[in-house]
């Protein structure tokens, strides 16, 4: 288990870091949150099924950690304001822009990174998944738990939306695959 645990790590340690970043929006919690895939990674390894591959069975891992902490954080929030009631569902909003360590210089990349903080939390993770993650629509599916086509309407979507945004009638050109 060790040399497959080192190869998971070494293969999927910063992607994985990149997609958590890009959901929780802060470099300590992304560390701690990595931290705990592994450990789940660790706990579970032996009754991986192969059924999905590695990289979307460890995706789908961080996303579920990830979202667990973020309704965790929504839930604190709201006890301390006297609000706690049902969780519905989780909508990422944070208004701070990404570290400029991670964002390159590019203009129309920061334009496009400040459009998808306006993009609901699945047109997020598709757009991450998908673009900066460069997961198959099939992978980006079996990440998600979607079927193939809730990913291709939920990418044309959040496209659209970061057309809008950026105000370029012929941004982004969709790729399928």
């Amino acid at each position: 288990m060790e040399s497959t645990f080192d190869r998971l790590y070494e293969t999927y340690h910063q992607p994985l870091f990149q997609f958590i970043f890009y959901m929780v929006r802060s470099r300590e919690t992304a560390e701690e949150l990595v931290q705990e895939v592994y450990i789940k990674v660790l706990q579970s390894y032996v009754s991986f099924e192969g059924k999905s591959s590695e990289k979307t069975w460890l995706y789908s891992i961080a996303r579920n950690i990830t979202i667990d902490w973020i309704r965790k954080q929504n839930r604190q929030k709201r006890k301390w304001l006297g609000l706690l009631g049902p969780i519905e569902k989780v909508e990422v909003r944070d208004p701070a822009p990404l570290p400029e360590d991670i964002v390159t210089q590019s203009d129309e990349l920061r334009l496009i990174y400040k459009g998808l903080a306006e993009c609901s939390s699945d047109q997020q993770q598709v757009v991450i998944l998908r673009y900066v993650q460069s997961l198959t629509i099939t992978e980006t599916a079996q990440v998600l738990g979607w079927t193939e086509s809730k990913v291709k309407t939920t990418t044309h979507r959040a496209i659209k939306a970061l057309k809008e945004y950026v105000g370029q009638p012929n941004f982004g050109a969709v790729k399928e695959g």
